[in-house]
């Protein structure tokens, strides 16, 4: 934020953005509780059918989910979420007036430690700026930051796939992305984004004017909802660390939003990040 005012790509106004560079945001806080007749419902199985693939799916640790049908309401084992609104939160649902909003899934490796093997953080600074800039504009732009770490297969997993990544023989290439998450992990991705969009609802969302995201899967979960969504707004080239076309680049082949071309097979094997002897240990 800091060299983005440097820049003047973003001005200090005294509101959204102080005079020494702070964010004025006001901060939401959500945990998911689920109505399991309700949640049945909306996936058209039974109660008892979704009972019994949660009581599964936990590894047994809920019983209640099979011996208590008379409780209704149960607290998933999943990460909570956090809503960071930029500008008046009427505005949410005021549809005279413009939404910009980033669905964002955590990336400790980039967001905290600053990773650039992918465009977690860059992205997320990007929408920040961008939400704070709708919001000085007489709009409101909103982040949320759901606990999905590593595609919802954990952190621990998400190292050994980037190890994993960076040993292989042929190199770290976009072609063998998915693949070597595959590998490790049984599967490419864990997020489970059907209930993603009840928060948007809660906060009164209606329609999204700039959505900053290249994901499919949340833009067809948002849309499928019943929110429009505008305008879809790609990460600027310019964002993406060297090391991160890996990903972005086999994120678009597998049908990511993109502006630009599509890569294709024999493309994708010429993308290649460091590999493992390039890397500072």
């Amino acid at each position: 934020i800091d060299e983005a005012i440097s820049k003047g790509e973003l001005h200090c106004d005294g509101d959204i953005v102080s005079a020494d560079g702070e964010l004025k945001v006001v901060k939401v806080a959500s945990e998911p509780v689920w109505h399991i007749p309700g949640v049945a419902k909306r996936f058209g199985i039974s109660e008892a059918t979704l009972r019994r693939a949660l009581f599964e799916d936990t590894g047994g640790m809920y019983p209640e989910l099979i011996t208590r049908p008379d409780l209704k309401v149960f607290l998933p084992p999943i990460g909570g979420l956090t809503v960071y609104i930029f500008g008046n939160p009427d505005h949410i649902s005021d549809p005279s007036k413009r939404l910009t909003m980033r669905v964002h899934d955590e990336c400790n490796g980039s967001d905290v430690f600053g990773s650039d093997i992918c465009t977690c953080k860059p992205y997320l600074i990007y929408s920040i700026e961008e939400c704070a800039r709708e919001a000085q504009n007489g709009g409101v732009g909103v982040v949320v930051y759901f606990r999905k770490e590593g595609r919802a297969l954990g952190e621990v997993t998400k190292y050994l796939v980037y190890n994993a990544r960076k040993r292989q023989e042929g190199g770290d290439t976009a072609a063998n992305y998915f693949k070597r998450t595959e590998f490790v992990a049984g599967v490419k991705d864990m997020r489970f984004q059907a209930l993603m969009p009840d928060i948007l609802h809660w906060l009164g969302v209606s329609r999204i004017d700039r959505f900053i995201s290249m994901s499919n899967m949340k833009y067809e979960a948002i849309v499928n909802s019943g929110i429009e969504i505008v305008e879809r707004v790609s990460i600027p080239s310019e964002r993406m660390p060297a090391d991160s076309k890996v990903e972005i680049e086999a994120k678009i082949a597998d049908g990511y939003f993109t502006t630009g071309n599509v890569p294709t097979s024999e493309m994708l094997e010429n993308v290649k990040g460091r590999n493992w002897d390039e890397i500072a240990h």
